[in-house]
C-alpha cells in the first residue's frame, strides 16, 4: 500500500473518531452556545445531591461538597428546598444535564430553561383552574402583610393593598400567581432583598417613553408568602431614595401615593386616579391604623 492511500485512509480515520467524540452526554448539546454562568456551592447540610431530574425523588447521581465551583445552564422549577442560601422552587442545570437545587447555590440569576418540546403522546385533560378570590377575600388575605408593611416601614396600608389590586388584577396576574408577586418588583444583578425568596426570570413586553414596545427578558422576586411579597413593597419604597419625599406623608394616604406617583413610580397619567378610585371604592383607609 503506497504512502498517499495510506495518509487518506488515516485521515479519514481521524474524521471519524472526531466525529465519535462530539457525542456527548445528555444535556451538553442544550448547554451549547447557551450562556453559563458559574456558581458556588454553600451548604452546612452535607454535600449537595446531583440528580437526573429537578426532583427529590429521583435517585442522587453523585453530591458536591462545599465551596465547589459549578457550571448552571439554564433553571427549572420543581419541589421547594430549604437550604444554606435560601428557599426556593427553583432547580439549576448543569451543563451536564444533571440538575441541583438552587437553595444551595450563590450565583448571579441564572436564565429560565428553553421550553421541552412537546412529547409526542395525547394532550392530557387540563388542570382545574386555580380558586379566584373575590375582592373581599382577596383584601382580607393582604391586610396583614399590609399593615406589617406600614409598622416596619410606614407605608399606609391602604396604599399597599390599593397598589397590589391595581398592579396584580386581584391576584390573577400570573407573577402574582406563580410567585406571589403583586407589585412586579424585580431582582437587581440577582439581589433580591430580605423578604424575597429568589429570582425568576421572565420574558415581558416592555414599551419605552415613546411608545415604542419590545420584547425583553427580566428577573422578578419570588415570595414564599402574599405577606412577604406586601413588606417588600415597603422596603423597596422605603428604601429608594426618588420616593424619599412620600414618607413626610405617611398619615395622608391620598398625599402619600401622590407623591410616590409624581416621583416616577408609574408613567400611567391616570394612575394615582385608579388607585384612589379602588382606595373609596373598598374603603381601605379603615385599615390605616396609624399605629
Amino acid at each position: 500500500m503506497g504512502q498517499t492511500t495510506r495518509r487518506l485512509l488515516t485521515g479519514a480515520l481521524l474524521v471519524l473518531a472526531a466525529g465519535a467524540g462530539a457525542t456527548t452526554a445528555p444535556g451538553m448539546a442544550q448547554a451549547a452556545g447557551a450562556t453559563v454562568v458559574t456558581g458556588k456551592i454553600r451548604t452546612s447540610d452535607g454535600p449537595v445531591n446531583v440528580r437526573d431530574t429537578p426532583s427529590t425523588k429521583t435517585a442522587v447521581v453523585r453530591k458536591i461538597a462545599n465551596g465547589a465551583t459549578v457550571k448552571l445552564a439554564c433553571s427549572i422549577q420543581g419541589p421547594k428546598i430549604k437550604g444554606t442560601v435560601r428557599t426556593t422552587t427553583q432547580w439549576d442545570r448543569l451543563t451536564d444535564g444533571r440538575y441541583i437545587s438552587h437553595a444551595y447555590v450563590v450565583s448571579a440569576t441564572v436564565k429560565a430553561c428553553p421550553p421541552a418540546a412537546p412529547a409526542p403522546t395525547p394532550t392530557p385533560a387540563p388542570a382545574p383552574p386555580a380558586p379566584v378570590l373575590t375582592p373581599e377575600q382577596f383584601i382580607k388575605a393582604a391586610v396583614p402583610g399590609a399593615q406589617q408593611g406600614w409598622r416596619q416601614y410606614g407605608v399606609p396600608a391602604s396604599v399597599t393593598i390599593a397598589q397590589s389590586i391595581l398592579e396584580s388584577g386581584w391576584g390573577r396576574s400570573g407573577l402574582s400567581a406563580v410567585d406571589k408577586n403583586f407589585f412586579g418588583i424585580k431582582c437587581q444583578k440577582g439581589f433580591h432583598g430580605p423578604h424575597a425568596t429568589g429570582c425568576h426570570v421572565y420574558t415581558t413586553n416592555e414599551c419605552d417613553k415613546a411608545g415604542k414596545c419590545f420584547v425583553t427578558e427580566d428577573a422578578f422576586r419570588t415570595y414564599a408568602t402574599m405577606a412577604r411579597s406586601f413588606r417588600d413593597h415597603g422596603h423597596f419604597l422605603r428604601n429608594n431614595k426618588r420616593y424619599a419625599p412620600a414618607f413626610a406623608h405617611t398619615k395622608d394616604a391620598n398625599r402619600f401615593i401622590w407623591t410616590v406617583w409624581k416621583a416616577g413610580y408609574a408613567t400611567d397619567p391616570a394612575y394615582y386616579t385608579k388607585v384612589t378610585q379602588i382606595m373609596t371604592k373598598h374603603d381601605l383607609y379603615r385599615y390605616d391604623t396609624w399605629k
